[in-house]
């Protein structure tokens, strides 16, 4: 999961947790925002560990 589609997860959920009111029968709402937030929010961390290791890869010489 790249960085944007993190960003994007965690503010949908937000926008489900804490700005909806709606109901549907059988859905949780505000559930079904804490888990994007939740797995936004893993995402990111991920995308940015991940990303930041192989960047630095970058600058070390080819194997001979």
């Amino acid at each position: 999961m790249q960085l944007g589609a993190s960003l994007f997860m965690i503010a949908v959920g937000a926008i489900l947790a804490f700005a909806v009111a709606d109901a549907i029968n059988g859905v949780d709402l505000t559930l079904v925002g804490y888990i994007l937030i939740g797995v936004g929010a893993l995402g990111l961390l991920l995308s940015l560990f991940l990303g930041g290791s192989r960047r630095g890869r970058d600058d070390l010489p080819p194997p001979r």
